[in-house]
This record gives structure tokens, sequence and C-alpha cells, in this order.
């Protein structure tokens, strides 16, 4: 199983990213997958999940209505836009299979997202 982050950066509040997490090794149209972070001092935190088909969504309330989560079935990639970004929004992102709560089977490497000014 491989789960692979990229589309980190630098960038200054109000900016926007997008994340990619190509996968390998596992069915990724039938799997559950999840977005977390980690910011600096803190512990792993769920930031948002999908369903296998995509129509379900999930969305840690700080995130709500700035993040997007998606995903391509026939690239076996799971993704993650972020809009108006806030300095807390500061972490390594990591994409993840099976997760319950923060403890999850599989987890990526992870991708740093910095955001300042």
């Amino acid at each position: 199983v491989h789960l692979v982050e990229s589309g980190g950066g630098l960038v200054q509040p109000g900016k926007s990213l997008k994340l990619s997490c190509v996968t390998s090794g596992f069915t990724f149209s039938n799997t559950w997958m999840y977005w977390l972070r980690q910011a600096p001092g803190k512990g792993l935190e769920r930031v948002s999940d999908i369903s296998d088909g995509g129509s379900i969504q999930y969305y840690e309330p700080s995130v709500k209505g700035r993040f997007i989560i998606s995903r391509d079935n026939a690239k076996n990639t799971l993704y993650l836009q972020l809009h108006s970004l806030k300095t807390e929004d500061t972490a390594v992102y990591y994409c993840a299979r099976e997760c319950n709560g923060n403890n999850c089977r599989d987890r990526g490497q992870g991708t740093q997202v910095t955001v300042s000014s």
C-alpha cells in the first residue's frame, strides 16, 4: 500500500493550495479516504473525509466552507483544496485510509503546508 501526498508549500494568508494523494496497492474506489493534519506541537487532527463514491463528505468545523475534499477513482487519487488559508492551518497534511478516530491503518508521509505572511 502506498499513499503519496504532494502540493504543499509556503503561502500567504488568504491564498489557496491544492493537495493531492496518489494511492496504490488497494482498491481505492471501494475505500473511504481521509485527510488529517498535525500542527507543530499538537496531535494529529482529522480534517476531512469522503466516502468511496464521493457523495458523503465530512469536514472538521474549523475548515468547513474553506476546504473541499474530492477524489478521482479512475486515477486512484484523493484531493484537498484549501482556500482562505489561515496561519492556524499550518501543519503537515496526511492522507490515510481505514481510520478509527485518528488511528489509521495506512497513512502517507505527509506534505507540509505553511501559511505565513
